[in-house]
């Protein structure tokens, strides 16, 4: 009967050097691919006495989680692609998350899946660069240039067995003698938990192409308010301009409060701001299609979303004439079945220096609304905004009006004073660009009844708590990320609003799902879909909107 030290010497050499490389390679992503989850775990669980025991059990854990992670995928002649391939993508996601505080969940690969790749390029910079050649390609060199010696599918499933064996043998007493502890880390740390690294982003990424996957988009979308139309009383012709904002958060606007005054043009022309708007999601690839979804946040899926008709076909029912004019990266689907024009290019856009920017979108107002000498017209601008982490780049060098600002794609090279600098400057562009399109607006008060309506899609973190950027899941998420502004502007000919009633009621919570009602309350469109309890304006209507310039 062999001896105790026999035996064990003989497990681990059964498990051979594929079982050491996984083993070493479980070891280096616990080590320097999950800082971010450490950290998160030292705010709630200090490194102090009490928490000791708890410290070792969520490092063991997590090594052992890697462990069996790594070696249900790594088998034979795949060992050493499949380990460097996720040596990889741990390394990218480690820097994401350690650059930016940003969580890799379904919403961020929704997110990365509509994201251009001029705005890829911005967020990377020579740390994220140089911590991916650290953590992830030498690394995964090594791995390359490691020897396996051939055995036969017996000898490595017995082998696997062994390290998976271990890994559960190592792992099972820290979970039977700190259950408590493990119980309520479960239930009450999903924060710190998602961030387990390459763990949650690979779950995150099958469950999204799960979800690319499921459905057929060749199929029409079901439709929704066929019965739309215009009331019969409503003889006034209406121009609305939708404008989908980006990355604003609300406690930077001027007209909310705000120390700096970001946005005087909206001051000067009376707008009213509702200071208490919330988004759907905390990313664009979310918000947008949801902004724009009869289902309200409660209700709303990206997937149910391609399956369904929007607000733009519920108008076009309606007979409005809609159009889109994109300076994001797209409409997310929203304008699928809409005329639409990409304005981030200088062949059609007028106002491009370092990039295309969204004033070379106001132009195009007049021209759409001449074409349509007849009939109500809606016109969405989706703008650039202030997309991060380079916010210095939505504005003209010469519009940046609070210094010293942040001009390196680097979060991590400015001090947050700088960050919000910068920040701060793309809303003042914001302003300016609205106050522009409110003065196109203007000049057509004689045919139509003319109003803006302009809401963010999310809002953004600026480093508070080491957070940077957006994208939370929006349970976690800081209200710095949902807390979105949201504008109205009426034209001159607009009667029936009382917009001093409306103003009283400014500070009520509203969210993205009002969006919807609003637009076929202002247009006085009539339809099953239409909720008046969800219509901003509704509890402010004068009388019937007849009258008004110009006829329909």
């Amino acid at each position: 009967m062999p001896s105790f030290p026999d035996f064990f010497r003989r497990w681990f050499a059964g498990q051979g050097r594929s079982g050491l490389l996984l083993a070493l390679s479980a070891l280096w992503i616990c080590a320097t691919g999950n800082l971010a989850f450490f950290s998160l775990f030292a705010q709630s669980y200090p490194l102090q006495w009490p928490h000791l025991f708890d410290w070792l059990t969520v490092a063991v854990l997590l090594f052992c989680l890697l462990g069996i992670f790594l070696g249900l995928l790594a088998w034979g002649r795949a060992t050493r692609p499949v380990l460097v391939v996720l040596l990889l993508i741990s390394a990218v996601c480690a820097a994401f998350m350690d650059s930016y505080g940003v969580v890799l969940n379904v919403e961020m690969m929704r997110n990365a899946a509509n994201t251009n790749l001029a705005e890829s390029a911005d967020l990377m910079n020579w740390r994220f660069v140089a911590q991916c050649l650290v953590t992830g390609v030498l690394p995964a060199v090594f791995v390359w240039r490691w020897q396996l010696p051939r055995r036969g599918w017996r000898a490595e499933l017995a082998g696997r067995a062994r390290l998976l064996a271990t890994l559960l043998l190592l792992g099972l007493p820290f979970v039977f003698a700190n259950s408590g502890f493990l119980a309520s880390f479960a239930r009450n740390d999903k924060a710190i938990r998602i961030h387990a690294n390459p763990l949650y982003p690979v779950y995150a990424a099958v469950k999204f192409a799960t979800e690319a996957q499921g459905g057929d988009d060749r199929q029409p979308p079901k439709k929704i308010g066929e019965d739309a139309l215009v009331a019969p009383e409503d003889t006034a012709r209406d121009l609305l301009v939708i404008v989908v904002g980006e990355t604003a958060r609300a406690d930077h606007f001027g007209l909310n409060g705000y120390a700096r005054d970001t946005t005087p043009e909206l001051r000067r022309a009376n707008v009213i701001s509702l200071s208490q708007v919330e988004s759907c999601g905390t990313s664009t690839a979310y918000s947008v299609p949801c902004m724009f979804s009869s289902a309200g946040a409660a209700r709303y899926t990206p997937k149910g979303a391609k399956k369904e008709e929007n607000l733009l076909d519920v108008l076009v029912h309606a007979g409005v004439h809609v159009s889109w004019l994109d300076n994001n990266s797209s409409s997310l689907g929203v304008a699928s079945r809409v005329d639409y024009q990409d304005f981030r290019s200088p062949d059609v856009n007028p106002v491009c220096d370092t990039e295309c920017r969204d004033e070379g979108m106001v132009g195009k107002i007049q021209e759409i609304v001449d074409r349509h000498p007849t009939g109500d017209v809606v016109i969405v601008l989706h703008q650039m905004g202030n997309h991060g982490p380079a916010y210095f780049k939505r504005y003209p060098e010469s519009f940046e009006r609070f210094k010293p600002a942040c001009r390196d794609k680097d979060l991590g090279q400015c001090s947050q004073a700088q960050i919000i600098n910068a920040y701060d400057n793309a809303i003042a562009y914001t302003d300016r660009f609205l106050g522009k399109v409110i003065e196109v607006l203007r000049h057509n008060d004689d045919k139509f009844e003319t109003a803006l309506f302009y809401f963010s899609d999310h809002g953004e973190s600026l480093g508070e708590n080491g957070i940077f950027l957006h994208g939370m899941p929006k349970a976690i998420a800081p209200a710095a990320q949902t807390h979105v502004p949201g504008i109205l502007w009426f034209g001159s000919a607009v009667n029936r609003i009382d917009s001093e009633k409306l103003r009283a009621q400014a500070a009520l919570p509203r969210s993205h799902d009002n969006i919807f009602h609003t637009v076929l309350g202002f247009l006085d469109i009539e339809s099953e879909v239409y909720r008046p309890e969800m219509d901003i304006l509704h509890g402010a209507l004068r009388g019937s909107g007849a009258g008004g310039p110009g006829p329909r």
